[in-house]
């Protein structure tokens, strides 16, 4: 959460126990639950909304497929750039795979990475 540990927790705990005082602890703790009581009850609400409106759909969805972490940049632009060169599939594939070499045709240039240099 926010790259903060277990004991770094703790410690701006001790900090925000003596910065607020005894006396008023006990007030900014139930504030402090009630805040995450309001955010849970909140986040349940838009589960159930989106499962309203969405119907059937939302019951099939894969919410892996939409992580944003499993996507690299530089596969979906070097995918679009060969859709967009009309490579034809065996071009694909030996563009693909390091270490396979392929014969080049007359007045064509050889493949460049920018990422092996």
């Amino acid at each position: 959460m926010f790259g903060l540990s277990g004991e770094k927790l703790i410690i701006l705990g001790l900090i925000a126990a003596f910065v607020i005082g005894p006396d008023r602890l006990p007030q900014y703790a139930a504030k402090l639950a009630q805040f995450v009581k309001s955010a849970k009850k909140m986040a349940e609400g838009a589960k159930t909304q989106l499962s309203e409106e969405m119907g059937e759909e939302f019951e099939e969805l894969d919410w892996k497929k939409l992580d944003p972490r499993q996507y690299d940049p530089r596969r979906i632009i070097r995918e679009a750039l060969q859709e967009e060169t009309g490579l034809n599939s065996a071009q694909k594939l030996n563009t693909a795979k390091p270490g396979k070499t392929a014969k080049l045709t007359a007045g064509e240039s050889a493949p460049f990475d920018s990422e092996a240099t």
